[in-house]
């Protein structure tokens, strides 16, 4: 009889079990270690700089060639470096002829221009070109300006500084004619036009002239 409460209480011991180890969670299989995958965001490339307009890019090549605007190295120069295909290349480009003494290269270079863009591009070469009327080249100064003129007839100070260099050079009637055109378009009584006034006088008399041959200090 004992015996058979043993084998009872030991199959019931093995069911017991049987089911404590159907309803164990099963252990997680072993993986290998996986490095996580770094996503990495696109990153927008930064905006390219915008480029120069014509003008400014004109006027750094100008810049950079300036010092080779003279008479002995102003050719290698607008072949080997020309200036930008514009207006205001052709403007820097007629300046930098012109300060060489190139008159007749620089009118070319605005020549090659419309009609309605030269007074621009003969602008610039005012620009240019002033500094050397302030410092007292005449001879310099003086075709400089008469170029200006003939593009931009109404250019008062160019028609100023014309006229005073061609009174310094002698070329009287050069100078009667753009001081007097000055006269006209510059009608503020300041030292300008003063020093105009004055130079025409010294012009109608000879003996004034004769007198005070000098420059009348800029205003």
């Amino acid at each position: 009889m004992a015996s058979s409460y043993r084998i009872v209480g030991w199959t019931y011991a093995g069911i017991c079990a049987a089911l404590a180890i159907a309803v164990r969670p099963a252990a997680p299989p072993l993986s290998r270690t996986v490095t996580p995958r770094v996503v990495r965001r696109a990153v927008a490339p930064a905006p390219a700089a915008p480029m120069p307009s014509n003008g400014a890019d004109a006027a750094e090549w100008f810049r950079r060639v300036k010092p080779y605007c003279n008479a002995v190295e102003v050719s290698n120069i607008q072949r080997d470096t020309p200036a930008p295909k514009s207006v205001d290349g052709a403007g820097y480009g007629a300046a930098c002829f012109a300060l060489a003494g190139r008159i007749d290269d620089a009118r070319r270079s605005i020549d090659a221009l419309d009609a309605g863009d030269r007074p621009r591009a003969a602008n610039i070469v005012f620009e240019v070109g002033h500094p050397v009327a302030d410092a007292g080249d005449d001879r310099s100064a003086g075709p400089i300006m008469e170029l200006v003129v003939d593009y931009i007839p109404t250019h008062y100070m160019a028609l100023y500084h014309a006229g005073m260099a061609e009174y310094m050079l002698g070329q009287r009637d050069l100078s009667r004619r753009n001081l007097t055109q000055f006269l006209r378009y510059y009608s503020i009584e300041d030292g300008w036009r003063s020093n105009g006034k004055e130079i025409l006088r010294r012009l109608d008399d000879p003996n004034a002239a004769a007198a005070d041959p000098r420059r009348p200090r800029e205003p």
